[in-house]
C-alpha cells in the first residue's frame, strides 16, 4: 500500500473514531537548478576528456609519422609523400579539435583589458553576449560553411592518400558543433555566475 500511495503522491492519515482520508503532499521538482548545472558540468567533463584523448592520439600519430618521414628522407633518400599528406591533414584535425577544446575550458584568446574590470550584471550580460556571438560564428561559418565545402569537395581526392577531400574538411563542421555546445554551456555558466570581483572568468 505505501508504494501505491507514494506513486500517486498521497498519504493515508488515520484519526481515531473517524473515517480515514488522504492528504495531498505537494511534489518537489525532480531536478532543481543546482542538479541541472551539476549534470551539465559532468557532460562537459566527459566531452573534454574524450577530446583530450583524441588530441593526444593525433599528436602521437604526427610524431610517429614525422619520425618515419625523416628516416626515409635522410637515411634512405626515399621521401614518403603519403606521410607528408598524413602529417598535414592530421595537424589540421588536431588544430580544429584543440580549438573546440579551448572553448570548452573558456580559455580562448581574448582581449579582456576592459571587460575584466567590470562587475555585476553588466559584466554578466557582456559575457553571455560574447558566448552567444561565438555560438553564432560557429553555427554560420564552421557548421553551415563547413558542410557546404565538405559537399563540394567530396568529388576531389587527395594526391597521395587518394581519399575524398570531403573527409578532410568534415572536421570543420564537427568542431563547429562542439564549439556551439561549449558556447551554450558557457553562456549558462555565466548566467549563474555572480561577478562580485573583477578579473578573468573560466569554467
Amino acid at each position: 500500500i505505501p508504494e501505491i500511495l507514494s506513486k500517486y503522491n498521497r498519504r493515508l492519515k488515520l484519526i481515531p473514531d473517524k473515517t480515514p482520508y488522504f492528504e495531498y503532499i505537494p511534489m518537489k521538482p525532480a531536478k532543481d537548478a543546482d542538479e541541472l548545472m551539476e549534470n551539465m558540468r559532468k557532460v562537459r567533463k566527459t566531452m573534454m576528456k574524450v577530446l583530450g584523448y583524441l588530441i593526444i592520439f593525433l599528436f602521437m600519430m604526427m610524431t610517429a609519422v614525422g619520425s618515419y618521414q625523416i628516416i626515409t628522407r635522410y637515411f634512405f633518400n626515399r621521401p614518403s609523400t603519403v606521410s607528408e599528406e598524413l602529417l598535414t591533414y592530421s595537424f589540421t584535425w588536431m588544430s580544429l579539435l584543440a580549438s573546440a577544446y579551448v572553448f570548452g575550458k573558456r580559455d580562448h584568446m581574448r582581449m579582456g583589458f576592459m571587460a575584466d574590470k567590470l562587475t555585476g550584471n553588466f559584466r554578466k550580460y557582456l559575457e553571455i553576449i560574447i558566448d552567444l556571438l561565438s555560438f553564432s560564428f560557429a553555427a554560420v561559418v564552421m557548421v553551415y560553411g563547413g558542410c557546404s565545402i565538405t559537399k563540394l569537395t567530396m568529388i576531389q581526392t587527395t594526391a597521395s592518400l587518394r581519399v575524398p577531400m570531403g573527409y578532410i574538411y568534415v572536421m570543420v563542421p564537427v568542431s563547429g558543433i562542439l564549439i556551439m555546445i561549449f558556447a551554450a554551456m558557457n553562456a549558462v555558466e555565466m548566467f549563474h555566475h555572480e561577478f562580485k570581483e573583477a578579473g578573468e572568468v573560466r569554467v
